[in-house]
């Protein structure tokens, strides 16, 4: 297993953590989610490259690309929808 440990953007409150920790949580490989909202990092477990590209793939789906990633309008607004969801399953 390997951590990893990245920064990401649109991070806002407990529930986009919620709806981040959630989601990773479900992929095969990845294990150990912890989302800290003071840094904007998201740090996990994984078994290899593959399952690593997922989680970044996920963020990215929900609307958190890594920092330095296309942070597109459509990307800000998903994430607006993943942060409600998250307030709505704490």
């Amino acid at each position: 297993m390997k951590t990893t440990t990245i920064q990401i953007q649109n991070l806002k409150c407990g529930g986009c953590a919620n709806t981040i920790l959630t989601q990773l949580s479900k992929l095969d490989d990845i294990s150990d989610v912890s989302v800290n909202n003071d840094t904007d990092e998201v740090s996990f477990n994984h078994n290899n490259n593959e399952a690593f590209e997922a989680a970044k793939t996920k963020l990215s789906d929900l609307g958190y690309p890594m920092v330095g990633e296309q942070n597109s309008l459509p990307k800000k607004a998903k994430s607006f929808v993943s942060c409600a969801v998250g307030r709505m399953t704490k």
